[in-house]
């Protein structure tokens, strides 16, 4: 879901990009995904989520995310943090992280370079 924000300093308003990511726990150990070689930021490691789509909340954007890349249905618990990151003028990213402890399905990698607990 996008919105609109002022930007510091101009009258101009900051497009917010909303982005979710999971924190996956299971026995003490937490899961990390790579990205693709060819796409964006290649083979950087991160938590497994994505953009939220118009008429999403986080929460359920989290929900799809990982449906999405890695083929379970996850229950969902707190958010653990939120915060805003500028990445280019005039853009603001919003990102939120949610912590799963639970989650239903065999776990698959269909996104990644490679999935790993640690």
């Amino acid at each position: 879901m996008d919105s609109q924000m002022p930007q510091q300093g101009t009258n101009a308003p900051a497009k917010i990009v909303e982005v979710v990511a999971a924190v996956i726990e299971r026995d003490g150990l937490i899961l990390a995904c790579q990205r693709k070689p060819g796409g964006k930021h290649p083979l950087k490691w991160e938590f497994p989520g994505g953009k939220v789509e118009p008429g999403e909340s986080p929460r359920d954007a989290v929900v799809r995310e990982l449906r999405e890349e890695l083929g379970i249905e996850a229950k969902v618990d707190r958010e653990v943090e939120r915060y805003d990151f500028a990445y280019a003028p005039g853009s603001i990213t919003r990102l939120y992280f949610f912590q799963v402890t639970e989650f239903t399905g065999e776990l698959q990698n269909l996104d990644f370079a490679q999935i790993t607990w640690s």
